[in-house]
């Protein structure tokens, strides 16, 4: 599954190299379309952009304006991911219109960028959703317990499942643990793993009681086989299978109360009673 894409040491969201080649790919076609008409279309493009990003976050955080009511400055950090797709489409076609509207000698390549552009984000999303079309199940692998003794993973299949890999030098990871802990005693019907990636036992301990983090199903991959099976490469990474253990969604980085809540959403949704 290409959720990520791997530039030397760095792990990128494909979701955003895929804005950053759109936005790439529309500036290129502007200049393209205005450089012999003396217009330069750039400045327009940008405030596109931003219009669009705006609306489709503004949408996502009206859909759980009650979870960030309780931490408002977290509107603001886009890292969990939180954006409405179908929204962020319609302010850019308000925000074109509007640009295209108010100055009419540079419509031809304004028109011309933004359709190149969304083009351009349209396919690649489609090549990414082909991508992620074969079927891939929860591993066949044990991990360890911090009490001792190995639990196949494959046994808690029968309910949505959550697996989050994490470790305790990971800043994102230290983060989202506590909205992933309230996720665990709130959504009893979802299981929750806490895979932690190669660290020792004693380490994991340590970390949990000077967070004083109560979690169930903590469990240690010494050897990451969770992420080298899964195609996760990067941390944090949390994966959402349904009940019969089939991978429906995945998040690379950090976590929110709402992004958390919207992906639980839909892991039930595709987890059928």
């Amino acid at each position: 599954m290409m959720d990520t894409i791997s530039l030397g040491p760095f792990v990128l969201p494909a979701a955003l190299l895929l804005i950053i080649g759109a936005m790439a790919a529309s500036l290129a076609a502007g200049w393209w379309a205005g450089k012999s008409r003396g217009i330069d279309v750039e400045p327009s493009l940008w405030k596109i952009l931003v219009a669009s990003l705006v609306g489709a976050r503004a949408a996502f955080v009206f859909l759980y304006s009650d979870l960030y009511a309780k931490s408002p400055w977290s509107v603001l950090d886009i890292r969990d991911g939180g954006f409405v797709v179908s929204a962020g489409l319609l302010a850019l076609i308000v925000s074109s219109a509007y640009f295209i509207h108010r100055q009419r000698a540079a419509w031809i390549p304004l028109l011309n960028a933004v359709v190149t552009g969304t083009a351009f984000w349209g396919m690649g999303l489609a090549a990414l959703t082909l991508a992620k079309a074969a079927v891939q199940e929860l591993p066949r692998i044990e991990l360890a317990r911090l009490g001792g003794g190995t639990v196949p993973i494959n046994s808690f299949i029968g309910k949505p499942l959550v697996i989050n890999m994490w470790a305790t030098w990971c800043p994102p990871c230290r983060r989202e643990m506590p909205v992933l802990r309230d996720a665990q005693g709130h959504y009893k019907d979802i299981v929750f793993i806490f895979a932690n990636q190669g660290e020792a036992g004693d380490t994991v301990t340590r970390y949990l009681q000077s967070e004083r983090l109560s979690l169930d199903n903590v469990l240690l991959d010494a050897t990451m086989s969770v992420g080298r099976e899964t195609g996760s490469l990067a941390l944090p990474t949390t994966l959402f299978f349904n009940e019969k253990g089939v991978l429906v969604g995945r998040r690379v980085g950090e976590l929110s109360a709402a992004s958390l809540s919207d992906r639980l959403r839909s892991l039930r949704s595709d987890s059928p009673r």
